[in-house]
This record gives C-alpha cells, structure tokens and sequence, in this order.
C-alpha cells in the first residue's frame, strides 16, 4: 500500500489536479483536515471507504491511522489543503512512516498563493519590477521561524512577499515592513481564495491593515505586499519579445 500526500487545493473542489482526483477515487481509506478541505472532495472517494477527519487528531493518532491503514493492506488519500510542499505540516508525518517503514508518496496541488494571484488577475513576476516571490509566514503563536527569516531581513530584499497565517497580526506585519517597502507600496489580501465567498482586499501599506480589520479576517487568507501588484509601466517578457523574434 501506500500514503498519498494530496494537495488538495485552495479550496475550490474542481481545483484539485487529476492524478490527485483520480487517486482520491482509488483509495480505500482518506484521512483530511476537515476544516480546510471542501466536502464535495470526499464525494469522490469510492462507496464504503473509511473518512477521518484530521482536524481535532494530533500527529501520534494521525500516524496510527495511516499505519493501520498499511497493515491492512489498503492505499491512503491523506488530503492537505493547497500544495503540500508549502506550510502542510507534510514533512513530519513522512519523517515518521520512513521510521515505520511504510512507502508515501506527494502528489502536488494549487498552492493557495496561486490561486490569490488568480482573484487578483496579477502574474507575480513582472519584468523589470519584480521576478522573486518569498512565501513566508510568522511566528508569533506558531513555531519560532529559523535566524535571518524575520519579516525585517526578507524586507529589505523588495522583493514580492506573500505571507500566510498572518492576518491576525496585519498590524504588525504592515510596522516591519513599511521601513522597507513604504507607505504606498501596494499589498493586499486574499481570503478563502477560489471559493464562494472569497473575499480580495487590495489597497497598499498605509491602508490595507485597517481594511483586514474591518473586514474581520482572521484565517485561512494570504496577505501579499511587492510592486508587481500594481506594476504597469515594464518591459514586455523576452521570451515573447518582438525583438528576440527577428
């Protein structure tokens, strides 16, 4: 048998890639973040399969289901919302089936950052303007991030930030940065991206904290601040250029 790690998506329940619907079909048993992934999802698991939601388990119970799972021979959808390689807590439960010996495998999906730049209508990389995008968070409540990736340092690269579960803290996150991107520079947030009531604030530094607040977002939202946001003065992409053509 085997584990699928299975990005999930952003939300939207057609934003799930085919390899990752097609093994949902497939496996007799599916273990998912209840309050991440959307419930028309698990209408494609086949009749009869065994559903836990993840949602109130910790990593210890989480491990027992899918070893269970490995002992009685049957395969494992282990969905996570958006891409598993970003912020999914994905790492240490393949650290522990190594440890068990059972075989995992990570099936890629819509990163929630993607699916913001799609509710803003904006590619994220804009020639002369910008062509880095940091995906970080914050700590605060959550594990202490590593030296030298403070909000501070990553700041003075100018580079496109897009941070997640960070919302609860605009505040903060918008007096680290302004030394460094400025008061004008354009941010904005995107809640519930790709779902039925997404919810896309766009503003700039001076702005957009008090829009998150009256808004009252909390969760499940990205915050992204960079000048590619509303970049429209720049080079056309080489690789299309009129000039390379000739």
């Amino acid at each position: 048998m085997t584990v699928y790690f299975i990005g999930a998506g952003p939300g939207a329940a057609d934003l799930i890639t085919v390899r990752g619907a097609r093994l949902l079909a497939s496996c007799e048993v599916c273990l998912y973040a209840g309050s991440l992934v959307p419930a028309e999802l698990l209408a494609q698991c086949p009749p009869g399969a065994h559903l836990v939601d993840t949602a109130a388990l910790d990593l210890d119970r989480i491990t027992a289901e899918l070893v269970a799972a490995h002992e009685a021979g049957k395969d494992v959808a282990r969905l996570h919302s958006g891409d598993p390689s970003v912020f999914s807590a994905v790492a240490e439960q393949m650290r522990r089936l190594d440890a068990a010996g059972v075989p995992h495998e990570m099936v890629p999906g819509v990163p929630a950052f993607a699916a913001a730049a799609a509710a803003l209508g904006r590619e994220l990389t804009v020639p002369t303007v910008g062509q880095t995008v940091i995906l970080t968070r914050v700590a605060r409540q959550a594990t202490p991030m590593p030296q030298g990736e403070d909000l501070a340092t990553l700041g003075r690269s100018g580079a496109l930030l897009v941070l997640h579960l960070a919302t609860r803290y605009v505040e903060e996150v918008v007096a680290e940065l302004l030394p460094h991107y400025g008061a004008d520079c354009p941010a904005a947030v995107v809640a519930l991206a790709s779902r039925p009531d997404e919810l896309v604030l766009r503003g700039t530094l001076a702005d957009i904290a008090g829009q998150v607040t009256a808004a009252g977002v909390l969760r499940t939202a990205v915050i992204l601040v960079g000048r590619t946001l509303a970049a429209e003065q720049f080079r056309d992409s080489h690789l299309y250029s009129c000039e390379r053509q000739r």
